[in-house]
Parts: structure tokens; C-alpha cells; sequence
């Protein structure tokens, strides 16, 4: 362990972690002109009169539509001084906490890839990535040095292994090993050029199926070894650029193809620079193990680097205990969603629902179907519909909106909700005689008025 912490703080190149920071900084500015291009602000945060908020941070609302507006126009000044390294040490934790903010105001808008840039901004925040090629070190009174401890690029190395060994981890199911739900959306995609004709077949769903699960789990251990990190490299290109072709899934693919480079040598963008200036194209193969001499007798870790070195590692155990939280809820995590978000499941489940909502007060005796629309969007409805927790949310919303708008005091509300999962017959989500405002949502404790999964795979 001594050995190994001294290997943390050698110094290493810090050019791989200033073209990270880069591509980095680029994608986010990208990301914020979408939604102004696409009116993705209004639709999303300004239009609801409802947000679906996570357990614990209800307390976090939009700012209004002229405030989120100049919300989104100062991440996207935060995201270009990212990119350019321009204050970085304040501007990279305040996109941190601007873009975490905007990933906490609605839960029926939660993406993966979401999560993983506040994960990404809050390690980008901890790591020196402005030591090189940047304003700062530009503009700096004095020389600065144009390395970077090792522990920084193995923690951002760490965190996408975690991604991508996890995503391979929740296909080791039932339904993925089966071809679905991949079976369904190939099928929805004859069109595509070329090989399109062939998406209806069963063989193609399969071999699709088990090249992203091989591919996840093996990408990040081929990148790390010389021999073969060209050959993951181009999977890894051909799978991204697929993936954006087929699925509308925004930046991930571009955003995991910039956070692959971060496996290649520390030194790689000085020694193609200079490979280019001076025309030799043959690349000289690294060692397979940088050689780092044992600690010098005595050496031992400073207090703030013991302390860094603990928090990181807290933070890396949650990281490694998230994704695995679903094994303590029995049945399909992908049915119940108990365990779901925050775990790495991507494009894993194809799940169509009918929500119906009912209402009735104790006190008259009175009834009636409530419409959902009254209170949420489409796109919210459409998330929502086959999700227990966020069913729960809107139920409670409604009695909430009953006491206020009609001063009933008291209303059961319940719902009769329909799910189809990766092609099933549609069979019954929760139990439609349970009055959700009483449900209590607890962390860990299974949800027993959800019904289990029973229908068969197709």
C-alpha cells in the first residue's frame, strides 16, 4: 500500500488531462446550445407546473424562464472557460453545481450520460487538467510545471471503468441475453443503410446483444494494454458512432469516445504533435509498465494527501456499491425500478404503460377518474407511467392540488396502471386498490404493493 501511494503522486504528463479538459469543456457548450436550439429549457423546466424531484432534494425548483435561460447561458460560459482553462479553478466547480442543479430539477428527465457529466464535472474539478494548454498557465506570473499526479488520471480512468464494467454487469440478463429489448428497436430500424434489411432477424438482435455486453465489459481493460488499445479503440468508435446512428441518445457517444483517450499514454497528444511537425509517422510502442522506483526510505504521505486519498476512495466504494444496490429488492429491477437509476442501466428495457388515475373522498362518498394530464406533461406522463416511485409522486401531488384547490382534506388516490416490458403482454405495474398517498417510499425497504413480474419473455 505504501508502494502504491507512492505511485499516485509521481508526476506524469498532464497533456492527456488538458485534451480531456478540452473535448470536455467543448461537448458541455455543445450540449448547452442544444437545448436553446431545440427549446429544450421551456419544454423541459419552464412549461411543467409539476417537477418529479429525487428523494431528498425537493427543495430544488427552476428558476423561472428568464432565470433559467441565463442558468443555461452561464453553464455555457463555464463550459468554454473549462474548455480553454480560464479560471479553472473556480469556473469548473461552479459548472459542477450548475449542471447538477438542472440533473436535480426533474426526475422523469434522468439520462445516464446525465449523470455521469456530474460525476465527470466534479472530478474535473478536483484534477489540475489546467496545468497545460491553458489561459491560466498562459497568463501565470511564474512557470508552471507541465505535470500532473498520477491519481488523476486513474481517478477519472477508475470512474469510467466503473461505467462501463457496470453497463456490461446489468445486461447479464434474462431478457438482454435473450435479444430484447434490441429485438424490438432493430426491428423499428430496417431503414438503416446498408445492413438495415437484416434487423429483423433474431440472429442480428442477438449479435448486437452480445457485442455491447463483451464490449463494455472488455473495452476499458484493452485500453489499458499497449498491444491491444488500438484494436479497443476502433470497437469502441464503431460502437459509439453505430450507437448514435441508431438511438437518439445526445452526447453520450462523443463524450465516451473523449473520455477513451484518457486510457492512452499521459504523453500521447505532446508526441503526435511532435510526430506531425516533424513529419514521422511511426509511433515507437510504449512499455506495457511505466517502471516507478520504490519509495524513498522513510517517505510517507502528508496529512492532506492521507485525506485526499480517503475521501477518494469513499468516493469510489459508493461508486462500486450504487450499481449493485438492486440485488437487496427482490424481482426484475427493470420492472419494479427499485434500484434502477444511478446503477448503469442503459438502453436496457422497452417498456410501454397505461397509467389511469382515481380518486375518491372518504368524507361524501364521491369518485372519479382523474386525468394525469391535468397535472403533467406529456413527455413527464409518458416516463412516469411505468415508474412506481415517480406514480407514487403524482399521486401525492394530487391530493395536494385536492386540498388546495377544493379544500378537501383528505382524498385516497389510486391507479390502475398497464405495463408492457420488452414486448410482453401488458400485465398490471402496482397494485390498484393501494392508496398511494399513504405509501411511504424508504430507501432499501421493497415496495410491496408493486405486483411482480410474472408474463413471460415473447
Amino acid at each position: 500500500m505504501r508502494h502504491l501511494a507512492y505511485r499516485l503522486f509521481q508526476p506524469v504528463d498532464g497533456a492527456s488531462l488538458a485534451v480531456f479538459r478540452m473535448l470536455f469543456g467543448a461537448i458541455m457548450l455543445w450540449e448547452v446550445w442544444r437545448y436553446f436550439s431545440h427549446g429544450w429549457i421551456e419544454r423541459y423546466y419552464v412549461d411543467p407546473t409539476f417537477h418529479f424531484t429525487y428523494d431528498g432534494f425537493g427543495w430544488v425548483e427552476p428558476w423561472g424562464e428568464t432565470g433559467m435561460r441565463l442558468h443555461f447561458t452561464l453553464l455555457g460560459v463555464l463550459a468554454a472557460c473549462i474548455a480553454f482553462g480560464f479560471m479553472y479553478r473556480i469556473t469548473a466547480p461552479l459548472f459542477f453545481v450548475g449542471f447538477t442543479y438542472v440533473f436535480l430539477l426533474e426526475q422523469a428527465r434522468y439520462l445516464n450520460h446525465f449523470y455521469l457529466i456530474s460525476l465527470l464535472a466534479l472530478l474535473m474539478a478536483i484534477v489540475p487538467a489546467h496545468r497545460v494548454w491553458s489561459l491560466d498557465r498562459w497568463m501565470a506570473s511564474k512557470p508552471w510545471p507541465q505535470t500532473v499526479p498520477t491519481w488523476s488520471l486513474w481517478l477519472l480512468r477508475a470512474q469510467i471503468g466503473i461505467v462501463f464494467v457496470f453497463a456490461s454487469v446489468a445486461k447479464w440478463n434474462w431478457d438482454w441475453l435473450q435479444g430484447q429489448p434490441l429485438g424490438i428497436w432493430l426491428g423499428e430500424r430496417t431503414d438503416f443503410a446498408v445492413v438495415g434489411q437484416f434487423f429483423d432477424e433474431h440472429w442480428v438482435a442477438l449479435l448486437f446483444s452480445y457485442g455491447g455486453l463483451f464490449l463494455d465489459l472488455l473495452v476499458v481493460p484493452f485500453l489499458l494494454i499497449p498491444v491491444t488499445r488500438p484494436f479497443a479503440f476502433l470497437a469502441a468508435l464503431g460502437f459509439h458512432l453505430m450507437n448514435s446512428e441508431l438511438f437518439t441518445i445526445g452526447i453520450f457517444p462523443w463524450l465516451a469516445l473523449g473520455t477513451a483517450l484518457l486510457f492512452f499514454p499521459p504523453d500521447w497528444p505532446r508526441r503526435l504533435a511532435t510526430r506531425v511537425r516533424e513529419r514521422r509517422w511511426s509511433l515507437p510502442r510504449p512499455p506495457l509498465i511505466t517502471k516507478v522506483g520504490a519509495p524513498p526510505q522513510g517517505w510517507r504521505l502528508s496529512r492532506p494527501r492521507r485525506a485526499l486519498v480517503g475521501v477518494l476512495g469513499v468516493y469510489l466504494a459508493l461508486q462500486l456499491f450504487l450499481p449493485l444496490r438492486h440485488l437487496l429488492y427482490p424481482g426484475n429491477v427493470s420492472w419494479t425500478e427499485e434500484g434502477h437509476r444511478f446503477a448503469w442501466h442503459m438502453k436496457l428495457r422497452d417498456k410501454e404503460s397505461e397509467a389511469r388515475f382515481f380518486a375518491a373522498d372518504p368524507a361524501t362518498g364521491q369518485s372519479g377518474e382523474i386525468d394525469p394530464l391535468d397535472y403533467v406533461t406529456d413527455w413527464q406522463y409518458d416516463e412516469m407511467a411505468g415508474r412506481p416511485d415517480m406514480i407514487v409522486q403524482l399521486a401525492k401531488h394530487i391530493e395536494v392540488r385536492a386540498r388546495e384547490d377544493f379544500d378537501l382534506p383528505d382524498l385516497v388516490v389510486t391507479a390502475d396502471v398497464m405495463t408492457s416490458l420488452n414486448g410482453r403482454e401488458p400485465a398490471r405495474l402496482i397494485d390498484d386498490e393501494v392508496d398511494l398517498t399513504e405509501v411511504e417510499l424508504t430507501p432499501f425497504e421493497s415496495a410491496d404493493w408493486i405486483e411482480p413480474l410474472t408474463e413471460p419473455l415473447p
